[in-house]
């Protein structure tokens, strides 16, 4: 049974950083394809962060650019966000997912995120 944990979340000033992981179990490193981490800002609806590739390929939202970096260490069947020059607006519930070859696309439970000013 594949599954996903999200981890690292935090009570951080502006300006601050942090970093998420995700952390899948139940499947082998080979099996993991394309990553993805989004949030649901308060009051607003899901939005693609950013993913990573297989191959490490990686693509942003534009409010990521710059600021946000994600990577994955396949040998320890994990994914990260590194989130720096955090705001307010950064504020949110995060989830990674995982598409998984022959089988399906995975969510965690989720990590809050919250700025303060």
């Amino acid at each position: 049974q594949v599954q996903l944990v999200e981890s690292g979340g935090g009570l951080v000033q502006a300006g601050g950083s942090l970093r998420l992981s995700c952390l899948v179990s139940g499947t082998i490193s080979a099996l993991i394809d394309t990553m993805r981490w989004y949030r649901p800002p308060p009051g607003k609806q899901r939005e693609l962060v950013g993913l990573i590739t297989k191959r490490t390929n990686t693509d942003y939202a534009d409010f990521a650019k710059g600021r946000f970096t994600i990577s994955r260490d396949n040998a320890k069947n994990s994914g990260y966000l590194q989130m720096n020059s955090l705001s307010p607006e950064d504020t949110a519930v995060y989830y990674c997912n995982a598409n998984i070859r022959y089988d399906g696309t995975y969510w965690g439970q989720g990590t809050q995120v919250t700025i303060s000013s």
